[in-house]
């Protein structure tokens, strides 16, 4: 691994931003860019922070995702999120590392399973999950897990025997 010391440029934010803002950028050496694959066509990065360090990475596909989790015998699960027939979202989740990675197969946010987010957190993911449960408060909610076999309120569970089935809409998840 080849490392650099490096300074971070700050400036005023500009736009609509407030009156104090700032903008943070970071310069990479081109060689590394150019190790990446970033051109000036494709420049996209995904970035992560984990409360003490930036890790910048090329966004990688889902294939990709679970052949690298997979490599290093992470707990990986595929879920597909369809609207009715249709097949919208392909998530891919990292149960080891508690990463996402998805891919969407339609235009239209409101059928996908994270709408306009294109890089869900793990967060967003088991929220997603919980949405396609019933309530945890709801009255009788013991009863409905016994009848599922479950002991307690497990949204992944409940959306693997369930399908995540919900009455007011089509949409649901197959889990492979």
């Amino acid at each position: 691994m080849e490392k650099r010391s490096a300074k971070i440029s700050i400036s005023a934010a500009g736009g609509t931003a407030g009156k104090d803002a700032k903008t943070y950028k970071l310069t990479i050496p081109s060689a590394w860019a150019a190790a990446m694959g970033i051109t000036e066509n494709d420049r996209g990065i995904e970035l992560s922070f984990d409360g003490e360090r930036i890790t910048a990475a090329r966004p990688s596909d889902t294939e990709q995702f679970m052949r690298q989790g997979t490599r290093k015998e992470h707990k990986m699960k595929t879920f597909l999120y369809h609207d009715g027939e249709k097949q919208c979202t392909k998530i891919c989740a990292d149960f080891t590392d508690k990463t996402v990675c998805i891919e969407n197969y339609t235009d239209k946010p409101v059928k996908t399973a994270f709408g306009r987010n294109t890089m869900p957190t793990w967060d967003d993911f088991t929220a997603f999950l919980a949405e396609r449960c019933i309530p945890r408060e709801r009255a009788g909610i013991r009863e409905y897990l016994e009848a599922l076999g479950l002991d307690e309120y497990d949204p992944l569970e409940i959306v693997k025997r369930t399908q995540g089935r919900m009455a007011e809409d089509s949409q649901w998840i197959e889990v492979v």
